[in-house]
């Protein structure tokens, strides 16, 4: 019996899909990326890593995990959707400034660093303990502006001021509504639960107590100690919503990983420029058909077969 040559079979009568196929893989293996227009986003993710943050009521009831740990979660999914050639940085807040860790990367060709250094953002890295989100919103905006016009902020919180803000003090000064896009995030339970105290070097002792916090008398508007229950932290969904409003940014709940997401993908946030694109994956693809087809017709036969309704059974009489 003679043995033919995988060239020889292809070029062989009836054998056409396989020498297209070829030709497919051969274009799959030597195809240089297209430069094309695509959406893409660019991002300085502001993660607060204040103590609040590690407060345990994300997630399953049943197994609830720290606000801070969710948020790097829900980061950590969303990167996984960004369109090639968006770019994204870390922030880390604490007291009334933003502190860049990392400028904006592209998220393809960086996604392994952007993973890692994600991971390595905790409360360690909060230089103080106290937590003025109010001021820490502007110092993030101005921050943004200096990156680039096209850069857009995300402000991931859960509201906590410490110490509490007067009542005149919820108004932002000197923020231009819609100068940074972006997105005010908002984590946390709407229960209040105790704060986790630690250490600089992030070990546990315990929760902070009423008279070891900075209290606000509700009828005096003054700061006292042991008064109210500051020692006790919720999501600040209102104040979050007016801070957004004020600053132009949008406001999102963090109820499950996919509102971040969803929120990145804002097609508001996007601009169109020119993108290296492998599509080397296509001819790939219509390559893995043919073949199939050619060598495995009963395959496509049985598909057709089901999709058709012949392959049913009869109703019994």
């Amino acid at each position: 019996m003679k043995l033919r040559t995988l060239p020889g079979l292809a070029l062989a009568r009836g054998n056409w899909p396989v020498t297209v196929a070829l030709l497919f893989l051969v274009a799959a293996i030597w195809m240089p990326p297209l430069t094309l227009p695509r959406g893409t986003v660019r991002y300085m993710v502001v993660f607060d890593v204040t103590q609040s943050m590690n407060a345990e009521d994300m997630g399953n009831p049943e197994a609830p995990v720290g606000r801070l740990a969710y948020a790097r979660g829900a980061m950590r999914e969303a990167l996984k959707h960004l369109p090639c050639g968006s770019e994204v940085g870390w922030a880390v807040f604490a007291d009334y400034r933003a502190l860049p860790l990392l400028t904006p990367l592209e998220v393809c060709a960086n996604y392994e660093v952007l993973l890692s250094s994600l991971d390595r953002i905790d409360s360690r890295m909060a230089w103080v303990n106290a937590s003025s989100i109010t001021k820490g919103l502007y110092w993030t905006l101005r921050m943004a502006s200096s990156m680039g016009a096209d850069t857009s902020v995300v402000f991931i919180t859960d509201g906590h001021e410490s110490p509490p803000l007067r009542p005149s003090e919820h108004s932002m000064l000197n923020v231009t509504p819609g100068k940074a896009g972006g997105w005010l995030v908002g984590v946390g339970g709407d229960t209040p639960v105790p704060i986790p105290k630690s250490d600089p070097d992030g070990n546990r002792l315990g929760y902070w107590r009423a008279d070891e916090v900075v209290q606000l008398d509700a009828g005096s508007g003054a700061m006292v100690r042991g008064q109210s229950h500051e020692h006790l932290s919720a999501l600040q969904e209102a104040h979050l919503a007016s801070l957004a409003r004020q600053a132009g940014l949008g406001y999102r709940r963090l109820a499950a990983p996919e509102a971040l997401t969803s929120a990145l993908l804002d097609e508001r946030l996007a601009q169109r420029k020119p993108v290296r694109t492998d599509l080397r994956w296509m001819p790939g693809l219509l390559a893995l058909v043919l073949l199939t087809g050619h060598f495995f017709p009963a395959v496509g036969r049985l598909s057709l077969h089901r999709f058709s309704g012949r392959g049913k059974p009869k109703p019994s009489a």
